[in-house]
């Protein structure tokens, strides 16, 4: 299982920035922000959950406007590196069908100490959630589908 569709985008700032169609491997993710005078490491990994609103559900699909979710993700990484001293930040977000328990996004961080990763991770993922031109459209059992109210974006 490889992270993405086509070779990983690293930016001038040792940052990865990812939108892809295939599954999210997140060994490789984790291993993107490897550093060796790194004391500390923080992933998060949002899933495909079985229920949302109390319904059963079979899937996910995402659609997204992938530039400019690129570039968003790229101003993320300087916004969290202008806040705190990070080594290396990793950011990878799926779109098309996804089944339940596969991951949806992976954000990692790794910093010279624990406090700064865990702040830029929780940073990083709800800015995500807030920014990114992305929808998603749940699949309930019984053939049901919607699209999901997002987070409002912010500027």
């Amino acid at each position: 299982m490889w992270a993405c569709s086509r070779p990983w985008r690293v930016g001038r700032m040792r940052g990865i920035q990812m939108i892809t169609r295939r599954p999210i491997d997140p060994a490789v993710v984790l291993a993107s922000v490897s550093d060796d005078s790194a004391g500390g490491t923080v992933m998060f990994l949002g899933t495909v959950r079985n229920r949302s609103h109390g319904k059963a559900v079979a899937g996910l699909e995402y659609d997204v406007y992938r530039e400019m979710a690129e570039k968003s993700m790229q101003a993320i990484e300087q916004s969290v590196r202008k806040r705190w001293r990070v080594k290396k930040v990793a950011m990878v977000h799926r779109y098309g069908a996804l089944k339940v328990g596969e991951v949806s996004v992976a954000v990692a961080v790794s910093s010279e100490h624990r406090a700064d990763a865990f702040r830029a991770c929780r940073y990083a993922i709800d800015t995500i959630k807030g920014s990114l031109p992305l929808w998603k459209r749940e699949r309930l059992e019984g053939g049901v589908e919607s699209w999901v109210k997002g987070t409002r974006i912010r500027r």
